[in-house]
């Protein structure tokens, strides 16, 4: 009996010391879990605050943007008023003119000459260019521009580069 007692004993103390064992495991566990939970609530906190942060940007972008477009419609309306002024204006001086017969005469360019291709007058809205190759005075319309070589009129561009045209 003495002996069959000492076995359940040591039995005993075997199976406390496993549980020991288990517990302390489970305990670890447990320590490892709160330490993810932890970490996952600082995670969650720091989404959220980045969340509420973005939010409250968008919502200062829409201020912003709504504020933009409203000073727009206002610049618009402020146009069309101001177009419709210009019309008036146009309108009535137009009236005051339409009596006069006839415009004076332009005065004539100065040393102006005419293209040597179209023979068109060389005026403000019309450009006078050097060909580059043929060194003749010709206009935007009838010269090409080649870059770095500078503008040449057409026939001299068509010469030189047949494939072009």
């Amino acid at each position: 009996l003495p002996q069959h007692l000492a076995t359940l004993a040591a039995a005993a103390q075997e199976e406390a010391w496993q549980s020991r064992q288990q517990l302390q495991a489970k305990r670890q566990e447990v320590a490892q879990l709160q330490e993810q939970l932890s970490r996952a609530r600082q995670d969650g906190e720091r989404w959220a605050s980045a969340l509420q942060r973005a939010q409250r940007e968008a919502l200062e972008r829409e201020a912003t943007r709504g504020a933009e477009q409203a000073r727009q419609q206002e610049l618009i309306r402020d146009m069309k008023g101001r177009l419709l002024e210009l019309l008036r204006e146009k309108d009535a001086l137009w009236q005051k003119t339409e009596g006069i017969d006839t415009a004076m005469p332009s005065p004539a360019p100065r040393d102006a000459g005419l293209c040597a291709r179209c023979h068109k007058d060389f005026r403000l809205l019309s450009r006078r260019y050097n060909c580059r190759l043929c060194q003749s005075k010709v206009c935007h319309a009838c010269s090409v521009d080649m870059g770095k070589q500078g503008r040449c009129c057409l026939l001299c561009c068509q010469q030189r580069h047949p494939q072009a045209t």
